[in-house]
Formats: C-alpha cells, structure tokens, sequence
C-alpha cells in the first residue's frame, strides 16, 4: 500500500526508551500513517533465540520481516537505536521492484573499539548494511527466510545477505543511515544511527547528535512527565514518607471514631 508504511524497528527491553524514542521521531516527520511492527523476542511466536553472538535482541529477528510480512508486499526495517529527521514516506517512496532489498552500503572502517555495555566494535564486510532495510517481501528468494532457517544461520551469511546476488541488492543514500560519532557531525541526514551508543546511556549523553535524540526524547510528554514524578518520589527522604503514612493512618482512625453510628 502507497498510504501506509509498514515499519519493523529493532527492540530490546534493555534501552526500550531508544526505541520509544525514534518511534516518537517518526510520528512527529510522517506525512502518512505508519504502522509500527516492534520486533520483540517475547512476541515473536515460532522463533527463539539461539545466537550467542549478539550485542542486543534484534540483531537476527530483523530477517524474519519477509516472514512476519506473509511474503507480501513491502516493509522497511530499522534499528531501533536511530532518531528520524526526515518524514519516513521520503524512504518508503525509493522501493524498487528490481531489488529484493534495498540499503546504506556503507564501505567504512569503524573509530571506536568499544560501544555500549561494553561489547566490541569490529569490522566486517557489509558492516552495517542490515541496520536499514526496504524488504521486497515478496521476492522469491526471501522465502527461505523461516524462523527455522534463521535460526540455523551465521551472523556473517545474514547479514551480507549471502542469499541474494549482488545485482539484487539495491544502494541509497547514505543520509538515511547516518552513523553518528563514525561520521562527520552536519544537518543534511535523514536517518541518524547511534550505533556505538545512544544518547539514553549516560557515557553517550552528549556525544555527536545527541540534540536531535534529545528533541525526540522531549517530546515525549507523558513519559517526561513520569520521569519527572519519579525523580521527585526518589527524592523524598523515607523519614518523611514514613512521617506521611504515619499521618495518614492517624486520619483514618479518627474518622473511624468520630464516625456516626
């Protein structure tokens, strides 16, 4: 359907805020509904993970988006640690049906040895390339894409998309898949990837575009407003919360007693 993207973003519980976040960037740029498809572990019926080699949950369930889809139509996938500043239907409009897939072909060697929670930064070929996809869903070579077969695959066959010829994979721009503190620091991107760490980690706070993932993050109304209360209820010495239950039981027995028979 050209009036309705379907968008599969990584998700893992552990910076479930980064993906709050981007979905929020989205919903503030789209200029047509978007329906969202969060790749969570726990509601992906069919498919454990069985992988060892990852540095979060999305790292294979992306390739079941074919699959998810029931090899119809198109999807885009992302990672979930991105910020949108561009409207979405500008990468949804670039589908080709020459391709089985369409994506950044970064060619780069990574600055950074280390990203969150500690895990490697490595290089590899095709580094890179899966973290934003447009799926072809219908492309006859995407249905050996079963959970069993995933499931059954290395990290390097995936994501080089060793099931595909080369002609079958398409190249776009480099501004939808933008690697922040890998790349230069300029305002003409349309997709920004915090692939060493996003802003939500307190070491990354401030590091190259952490303003836009921050606008994003702001505009997040009710959850500011939960964080807000939260820091004000850890705020409050436990003397002074006893001091207030303590009163509040206080009331309860008097109008207990006083009560009218």
């Amino acid at each position: 359907m050209d009036n309705l993207i379907d968008l599969a973003v990584g998700f893992d519980q552990k910076e479930a805020v980064a993906y709050h976040t981007f979905v929020q960037s989205i919903i503030d740029k789209t200029s047509i509904p978007v329906r969202f498809m969060p790749l969570n572990m726990k509601s992906l019926s069919g498919y454990s993970e069985v992988h060892t080699d990852g540095s979060n949950e999305f790292i294979y369930s992306r390739f079941l988006v074919p699959y998810l889809m029931n090899f119809d139509g198109w999807a885009i996938y992302v990672d979930g640690d991105m910020i949108c500043v561009e409207d979405i239907k500008k990468l949804w409009d670039l589908r080709n049906d020459k391709y089985a897939v369409q994506v950044v072909q970064h060619d780069y060697k990574t600055k950074i040895a280390k990203k969150y929670w500690g895990n490697k930064n490595e290089d590899y070929p095709r580094k890179n390339w899966s973290s934003v996809i447009i799926w072809n869903c219908s492309h006859e070579k995407h249905k050996i894409l079963t959970p069993n077969f995933i499931q059954n695959q290395t990290g390097a066959f995936l994501h080089r998309f060793n099931w595909l010829n080369d002609e079958e994979i398409g190249n776009i721009d480099k501004k939808w898949n933008w690697l922040a503190m890998e790349y230069e620091e300029k305002d003409d991107v349309n997709l920004i990837h915090y692939t060493i760490g996003t802003p939500c980690f307190k070491e990354y706070s401030n590091k190259s575009f952490s303003s836009y993932w921050k606008k994003s993050f702001s505009n997040l109304k009710i959850c500011a407003g939960v964080t807000q209360l939260s820091k004000t209820i850890i705020g409050i010495k436990s003397k002074y919360i006893f001091s207030l239950f303590k009163e509040f039981c206080f009331r309860q027995i008097l109008l207990f007693v006083l009560a009218p028979v």
